[in-house]
């Protein structure tokens, strides 16, 4: 007999389903203006980080659109249609399974990096580079932050040269993204995480796949620290 386990839920984790729920129940369409982070605070009766947080995690799967200055607005019809699944996961994947979906994406990508650095051609080298260029501007959208920073990951793998990893990458890339919103601070705040990718190019443009297993190991273990204390909060 199988019984589903009780999902533990964090605050943010809530909010995230209230404010998804919100948009549903009132049949909001993409381009409508959501209630104001004032507003939104009060209603829901949480603290103004856990809201920004909650609402970092939906800009990062596209159901809103946060513009600085003007508000904060649905998402548009393609990235609706794009996020349902991983709508889902957000507020139904607990921390626990999340790690368990981490260790397997670390496995992957340590030895992913190790095979970057001894097969990367100049042209490889060149657009994780560039990719690691746009990450370096503070005024980068959130949402598209993690997107630049899951195709750096994506790029490894391919790479890598092995495809049967990066068809796992790509399976599991709702879980890896999910991860990357719950556990990657936003831009001005990741200087951690932009020093480490920039270790992991400079072991790959250096051929050294020991640098490279270190860089991408040390990366993984502190994005499996940051759940961690997620799981322990």
């Amino acid at each position: 007999m199988q019984i589903d386990a009780i999902v533990q839920q964090t605050t943010t984790d809530l909010v995230v389903e209230r404010i998804t729920q919100m948009i549903r129940n009132n049949n909001l369409a993409p381009g409508d203006r959501l209630p104001s982070e004032y507003e939104l605070k009060k209603c829901l009766n949480v603290s103004r980080p856990v809201l920004r947080e909650a609402l970092a995690r939906l800009q990062s799967i596209g159901l809103v659109d946060i513009q600085r200055g003007r508000g904060t607005f649905v998402g548009s019809a393609t990235s609706l249609a794009n996020c349902v699944r991983l709508i889902r996961s957000a507020v139904t994947i607990s921390p626990q399974e999340l790690r368990i979906y981490t260790e397997l994406r670390s496995a992957i990508e340590v030895q992913a990096a190790r095979q970057a650095a001894e097969r990367a051609s100049e042209s490889d080298i060149a657009e994780l580079a560039a990719l690691l260029e746009q990450l370096d501007d503070d005024e980068l959208p959130y949402a598209e932050a993690l997107e630049i920073d899951f195709r750096f990951h994506r790029k490894l793998l391919k790479t890598a040269g092995n495809p049967l990893m990066q068809n796992l990458l790509e399976v599991i890339y709702e879980f890896v993204l999910t991860q990357m919103a719950r556990t990657t601070p936003p831009q001005p705040k990741n200087h951690l995480g932009r020093r480490l990718h920039k270790a992991i190019l400079s072991a790959v443009r250096d051929h050294d796949p020991d640098a490279a297993e270190r860089a991408m190991r040390q990366h993984m273990e502190i994005v499996l620290k940051r759940l961690h204390m997620r799981t322990s909060s």
